[in-house]
Formats: structure tokens, C-alpha cells, sequence
């Protein structure tokens, strides 16, 4: 057990983590807080190079479980530097745990005759990305793909609005469209007929009316520039969301949890 009572260069590298993406990547680690994200990490057998916890006050049922079951290293932290680990004002904060970062291998994303997935091309906001999992996580998608100069799913805002789905469910950074294209071939070629469905404001197909039953890859844009040409150009259909009111457009994350609701919606009828 190590015990930290003022900062130190250990503490310094962990707090970078929360707010440095450059940081994140050298060290291959990233922080999480809060009892769901944390459980359904050890759950999904993530593993742990740290574990933190309040040095000054007797720990809950849960904290001490998660203490006892990570393996890896224990922290003892001063309340007032365990605070500093976290993104939220809350004074009650028992555990944060070091988690390393997987792999951005497109083959952690299962694909069979129901699979479901997402790609996020070139999003902006982390939020929007960790809203996007766990909307994926709900309606039985098998995985998050974020292609081109994106914000960073291991980013704190990202990792708070998954609400702990970035645990649950695989998210790849890929860097462009190409790697995903070859990775569909490449399932096509092995029988799995994945179809390239794209969403956009002038799609010419309305999604109540595309069949997503089958093996399904949906599309959604960039938050301000929506898809790039050579996305539109590699979708089997463009589809759109009819919507009305003053709203000219959904966010990106909204549009993705309507069509994930349809493909959901479509998939329960069929069964």
C-alpha cells in the first residue's frame, strides 16, 4: 500500500489524466470515479493499475469490496488531493480508480446476424461521445466507432455522460473511414452482410422506413458539419429523421438514441 499526503510527482501524473489527452495516450491510462462506472469496470474485467481511496475516513461496504478486489495497486490519498481526482464537486468522494486503455482494435467489436453499431464520425464534444455509448449500451449495440480528429472517449466529460457504459460496451478510435470500410469487406467476405446506414437531415429515405433488422452499421455526422463526402459516398443508404417545430436539426447524439430506438424497435417486432 502507498500513501500520499501532498502532491507529489505520482499525484501530478494521475491528475493530467482527467484534463491532458496527450497524457493519456503516452501513459495508456485514464481515470474513473463513481460507483456504477467503477463496477461495471471490475465487472468487465478491465484492468486496474490503480485503486485511491480516502486515507482519512472509514470506507463504505462497496469502496472496501472494490479496495479488496482490484489487485493492483493500493493508494491511501489526503480527502483534499482524492478531490483534486475528480470532475465533480462532491466532498464525499471514497474511490477512483486507474484504469489502462484498451486497444484500438476494430476486432474487440463482435459482429453476428444481430449485430448493431455505430460509427461517430469526427466528433467535437466528449460529452456527445459518452452520451452516444451509453444510448448504444441501452438499445443492445455491440460497439462505438469514432473515426478522424475526434474528441477523446477516455476524456472525463466522455467517461461522466456514458454514466459507466464506456465499461460496458467496446468504443475504437480508428483514424478515417478506410480502416472501417475494410473491417466491413472483410465481414461481408465471411458471409456477415453488414449494411451502411448513414443519417442526415436530407436523407431520402425516412428511418421508420429502412429496414434495420439485419446487420447494421449506422453513421452519424460530425455535430456542425455532419458527414464527410467520403462517408456519404461509402453509405448504402442515406436516411433521415423527420422532425418539426423551430428545431432545424437533432443534436448528434439525439439522432443517434432515435435510430438506435428504431433498429431496436424494428429488431423486437421481427423476433
Amino acid at each position: 500500500m502507498l500513501r500520499i499526503t501532498r502532491p507529489n510527482a505520482r499525484f501530478q501524473q494521475w491528475e493530467a489524466l482527467l484534463r491532458n489527452r496527450t497524457k493519456r495516450q503516452r501513459s495508456g491510462e485514464f481515470i474513473v470515479q463513481g460507483v456504477r462506472p467503477i463496477t461495471l469496470a471490475l465487472m468487465n474485467d478491465w484492468p486496474v493499475r490503480a485503486v485511491i481511496y480516502d486515507a482519512d475516513r472509514p470506507l463504505s461496504r462497496w469502496a472496501h469490496q472494490i479496495v479488496d478486489d482490484a489487485g493492483s495497486l493500493r493508494v491511501a490519498m489526503a480527502p483534499e488531493l482524492l478531490h483534486q481526482l475528480s470532475d465533480k464537486d462532491e466532498d464525499m468522494l471514497e474511490v477512483v480508480v486507474v484504469l489502462e486503455l484498451p486497444p484500438d482494435d476494430l476486432d474487440r467489436i463482435r459482429v453476428g446476424p444481430d449485430f448493431l453499431g455505430v460509427v461517430f464520425d469526427r466528433p467535437s464534444s466528449p460529452g456527445n461521445v459518452g452520451t452516444m455509448v451509453r444510448s448504444l449500451d441501452a438499445f443492445g449495440g455491440a460497439g462505438l466507432i469514432v473515426t478522424g480528429h475526434a474528441a477523446d472517449p477516455y476524456d472525463h466529460k466522455a467517461v461522466r455522460a456514458s454514466t459507466g457504459s464506456l465499461l460496458a460496451t467496446p468504443v475504437v478510435r480508428v483514424p478515417s473511414h478506410r480502416e472501417v470500410l475494410a473491417w466491413v469487406r472483410r465481414h461481408r467476405e465471411a458471409g456477415r452482410p453488414i449494411t451502411i446506414i448513414g443519417t442526415d437531415e436530407h436523407g431520402t429515405d425516412e428511418i421508420a422506413d429502412v429496414d434495420l433488422s439485419g446487420p447494421t452499421l449506422l453513421v452519424v455526422g460530425n455535430e456542425t458539419a455532419g458527414l464527410s463526402s467520403a462517408w456519404r459516398e461509402a453509405c448504402d443508404v442515406m436516411a433521415r429523421i423527420p422532425i418539426g417545430g423551430s428545431a432545424s436539426s437533432l443534436n448528434a447524439a439525439s439522432a443517434a438514441t432515435v435510430t438506435l430506438y428504431e433498429a431496436a424497435r424494428q429488431r423486437s417486432r421481427a423476433s
